[in-house]
């Protein structure tokens, strides 16, 4: 397929108050911009997202996007929870989240244009997620990485797992999935959930200018290169049963029982049922 040539900056047709964009010519910043709630994404931001980023894509004139959370506190504390009640609990609404949260994720893995993670604070579930889907990952010491579905008793979705297998490992993503391990960003960098590692008061500017040196190479050469890595890793051999499991959870008592908890501010009890 050949890479997109030049054209006019797209606007995208749905846009968020959460979600901020901004262009420094060839190079886009978008901006999760909810910092009292630690950057929490809904459903409508995972619908976002994916709009956002297709259009990104297809913007010829740009040579690399930025993801980064407002604040320093957090990238992404992952999907919002207090916003579960509503938007997740049935069969029917599990399946329309789960297929938003995984348009968000594929629309930033096949984004044309590399794409560079800026991680201050935590990067958690769904925000974890995110960053693994792109390209480079910046972040620093106060850097946490971690996936805890295993609290809220949630299964999370293959497409979420795939880079996280590909780039840690089966053994660090057991540590994060099953024993519930989050790691700081020091040990993100020894796993390779960081591309690199730099003071915190520098991880923007080191994402900038890490933009700033993929911008300067020839953009079809790394359309065309980032393309064939992932034509090379082929496609995830998911069936009908693998993505039915998903929307399995909503019926559990686990599930509730972790909702529950939650706005209970107290540890849930698990029963596996």
């Amino acid at each position: 397929m050949p890479a997109p040539g030049p054209t006019p900056t797209l606007r995208s047709t749905m846009s968020h108050p959460d979600l901020h964009l901004a262009r420094d010519a060839d190079i886009v910043t978008l901006t999760i911009a909810r910092e009292a709630r630690r950057n929490a994404i809904t459903l409508p931001m995972w619908q976002a997202l994916a709009e956002h980023f297709a259009t990104l894509s297809a913007d010829g004139s740009l040579r690399c996007v930025i993801l980064r959370g407002a604040g320093d506190r957090a990238f992404s504390a992952g999907a919002d929870i207090a916003a579960f009640a509503h938007e997740r609990g049935t069969e029917e609404r599990e399946q329309a989240y789960n297929d938003a949260l995984v348009a968000a994720f594929l629309a930033i893995e096949r984004c044309a244009h590399p794409t560079v993670a800026a991680l201050r604070g935590y990067a958690l579930g769904g925000g974890c997620g995110l960053a693994l889907m792109c390209d480079f990952r910046v972040g620093g010491p106060s850097t946490r990485m971690g996936i805890p579905a295993r609290n809220l008793g949630i299964f999370y979705p293959h497409e979420g797992l795939d880079p996280l297998l590909r780039i840690a490992g089966e053994a660090v993503a057991m540590e994060m999935l099953v024993e519930g391990r989050t790691y700081t960003g020091e040990e993100a960098l020894a796993r390779g959930l960081l591309t690199r590692l730099v003071p915190d008061d520098a991880v923007q500017s080191e994402a900038r200018a890490l933009a700033g040196r993929i911008a300067e190479g020839a953009p079809l050469a790394n359309r065309y290169h980032k393309r064939a890595l992932r034509a090379l890793r082929g496609p995830l051999p998911l069936t009908e049963a693998d993505r039915a499991e998903i929307a399995e959870f909503p019926r559990t008592a686990d599930f509730r029982e972790a909702i529950a908890a939650f706005h209970g501010k107290r540890k849930p009890i698990f029963q596996g049922r």
